[in-house]
């Protein structure tokens, strides 16, 4: 199944979508953060994702990009061995434009995606097909490049044997392609 997801990630990769605008992601985080207090396990969190800027549908209207799917495909890797290649869909807009009509440089950039999870040495997320949602908060630097910082929770949804889900708090370069 994984040489399975592996090609698919890599045709898409490889696909019209090269010849796209978007972003590349770099990030770094703290994997399997708790907010409760609970005993966590710890470990470093290494992402890159490729975000594309082709619309795939539009559902808003025509003045307002917050409402343009767009794609992304990603891979995300532990200090623990676990890996994680998903692919998705990712929403953009602009937070001044969002909250006051005027643009400026902080975005905000809810994705949804699922794709293979092995775990490794970590911790047991209940099945190999997980998904991911994620918010990001970033600021666009004078060159086009952007820092941001994320949240994002991986889960199956209830449709593996268990289902711990982790969340991920996690800083990002993002530098446009």
């Amino acid at each position: 199944m994984f040489r399975n997801l592996l090609i698919i990630f890599l045709v898409f990769f490889k696909s019209s979508f090269i010849s796209a605008q978007g972003y590349d992601v770099y990030g770094i985080g703290i994997y399997d953060v708790k907010f409760d207090g609970s005993a966590t396990n710890y470990a470093t969190d290494i992402r890159f994702e490729r975000r594309y800027d082709n619309t795939l549908v539009d559902i808003g209207p025509e003045e307002d990009n917050f409402f343009y799917l767009k794609p992304f495909v990603g891979l995300e890797v532990t200090t623990d061995s676990a890996f994680y290649v998903l692919g998705g869909i990712y929403l953009e807009d602009n937070l001044g434009k969002l909250m006051s009509g005027n643009q400026n440089k902080w975005n905000f950039t809810p994705s949804f995606g699922l794709g293979y999870y092995d775990d490794g040495d970590g911790k047991k997320l209940g099945n190999n097909l997980e998904f991911r949602t994620t918010l990001e908060i970033s600021y666009q630097l004078i060159n086009d490049d952007r820092i941001g910082i994320s949240l994002g929770h991986i889960s199956n949804a209830n449709i593996g044997n268990k289902n711990p889900g982790v969340e991920i708090i996690s800083l990002s370069y993002q530098k446009p392609f």
